[in-house]
């Protein structure tokens, strides 16, 4: 089987100084602050009683996660009760071969999406096109980052790195069609060219916000038509959601729905909440929430109660709904010191807080997640020794604790993966030698003395206070800033110097 790079690169470091100095990106990155960043400021403010709503969800996904065994279950049950398929995938290699595999056995020839982080995760566009099968992104960011060859740079806003007179280039190029810098003409554009694409695809993929346990139902959240094309107008349905999507009920969902259009853009509602489940019914149908079909002797406490609701036939809709529950590597979080990192439901809003984003954008990163949440899950999913540095690319500030809406303990994960980073010698050889020989001096006093008398004689006081470079491995810290000297006498020294006076004072 083909497999696929896990990531564009791992030097953070060298893609952050290009992204410095690259002034399109700046001048991109710059609308951050006054777009979605001040939009998510402005709804928890507009909001009465946020902060228990967010201790609420918080809760909520802590009680899921403690008993996800049960409920994945149950999400297996109820999708078959409705005439859906579920199938398990433990990779990304696993869940591409799903995919392909109900995409052969079906004849399928061209597939559109619908904007999905976690198809990103498994890396499916290439295996699709790979496969011979065209693959249409119907996002309008996500089309033009299709277009342009780029990845994501954002959970919300893929394309947040470029400007409008990009956008344009890449469109004109892309259509055949000279556009203008026109946002509105843009979007006009895309429109025509993808309404042939939903009329003629034989199979649609998007991903799932949540995943209702209860019902079977996947929550698919947009601000544009195109999610809902996705999942409706081609004959077969395909929806891949991780395992940490699925919250216990129906009545659970409004609670998220508040969270996540506020911490996303700012909006009191996303303009598409699309819940779907299971595939088109020809016919009517009787089910009961969280039940089987009702039979004559059964009394479980799910078919008493009065929710047992009518499905008429319609007229519209996928005959086929197929959902791949993704596990990669979430299953090992979710017993580790990082199992928070799984209460995410990638709005984006810690991105958009967060100094260190706004400066580099996402593709600096390197993986499919960016800014402080891809800074934990990238390194979780694809491995720490690939992503050594992911950790340091932080200031600890705490913005994006605050932004998040489940206030989810980003910092403090970070400051655990630095340490977890450190257990790597190839990757800290230099800072570990220098850290072990530091350990060394502070356990022996006589160690100690000789080295700060050697400090102070040989170094101290000179370069006038500053040394402006630093050889071989210590240049890194004096590439942005000067490093202090040493003190030309040690506070022993002093203090000796002093008790000495003293004496001769009193005598």
């Amino acid at each position: 089987m083909t497999t696929y790079a896990q990531h564009e690169h791992t030097d953070f470091t060298g893609a952050s100084l290009q992204a410095l100095e690259t002034p399109a990106l700046q001048a991109a990155l710059s609308r951050l602050g006054v777009t979605l960043a001040a939009g998510n400021r402005a709804a928890w403010g507009a909001l009465p009683g946020s902060d228990e709503l967010r201790e609420r969800a918080r809760q909520i996904k802590d009680e899921t996660l403690a008993r996800l065994d049960v409920l994945l279950v149950e999400v297996e049950q109820a999708v078959e009760r409705a005439g859906g398929h579920v199938y398990w995938a433990c990779n990304a290699a696993d869940a591409r071969e799903l995919v392909l595999r109900i995409a052969r056995e079906r004849g399928v020839r061209m597939v559109v999406k619908s904007k999905s982080m976690t198809s990103e995760e498994i890396h499916l566009n290439p295996a699709l096109e790979e496969a011979g099968i065209e693959v249409v992104e119907t996002d309008f960011g996500e089309y033009i980052a299709q277009a342009a060859k780029h990845r994501p740079s954002h959970l919300v806003a893929p394309i947040i790195h470029m400007t409008v007179d990009q956008v344009a280039e890449i469109l004109s190029s892309h259509l055949g069609q000279k556009l203008p810098p026109d946002a509105g003409t843009l979007a006009k554009a895309a429109r025509v060219a993808l309404r042939e694409k939903f009329r003629t695809a034989d199979m649609g993929i998007t991903g799932a916000n949540f995943v209702v346990a209860e019902t079977g139902t996947i929550c698919i959240i947009s601000n544009e038509g195109n999610a809902r094309l996705t999942c409706t107008t081609p004959p077969i349905h395909v929806a891949i959601a991780g395992i940490e999507k699925v919250i216990p009920k129906l009545a659970d969902l409004p609670i998220f729905l508040k969270l996540l259009a506020r911490a996303a853009t700012g909006q009191k509602m996303s303009v598409y909440s699309s819940l779907i489940t299971g595939a088109r019914r020809e016919g009517s149908r009787e089910l009961a929430v969280g039940s089987s079909e009702k039979g004559d002797n059964d009394e479980s406490p799910a078919t008493l109660l009065p929710t047992a609701y009518s499905l008429l036939p319609e007229l519209d809709g996928p005959k086929e709904f197929h959902l791949i529950l993704l596990d990669n590597g979430r299953t090992e979080i979710l017993g580790s010191s990082y199992r928070e990192s799984l209460y995410c439901i990638r709005c984006g809003a810690c991105l958009n807080a967060c100094p260190v984003y706004r400066k580099v954008g996402g593709h600096a990163y390197g993986g499919v997640y960016a800014g402080p949440i891809g800074a934990v899950l990238t390194p979780l999913y694809d491995g720490l020794k690939d992503y050594p540095l992911l950790p340091h690319a932080s200031s600890l500030c705490g913005a994006c604790q605050t932004a998040c809406p489940l206030k989810i303990a980003i910092p403090h994960m970070l400051v655990h993966l630095r340490e977890d980073m450190h257990r790597e010698p190839e990757h800290f050889e230099a800072e570990n030698l220098i850290y072990g020989l530091w350990k060394l001096g502070l356990r022996s006093l006589r160690l100690y003395r000789i080295g700060t008398w050697l400090t102070t004689r040989l170094l101290g006081g000179r370069a006038g206070g500053w040394f402006k470079s630093l050889p071989g491995p210590f240049s890194g810290w004096t590439h942005a800033r000067d490093f202090p000297a040493p003190a030309q006498r040690s506070f022993r020294d002093l203090w000796t110097e002093l008790k000495n006076e003293r004496q001769d004072g009193d005598s």
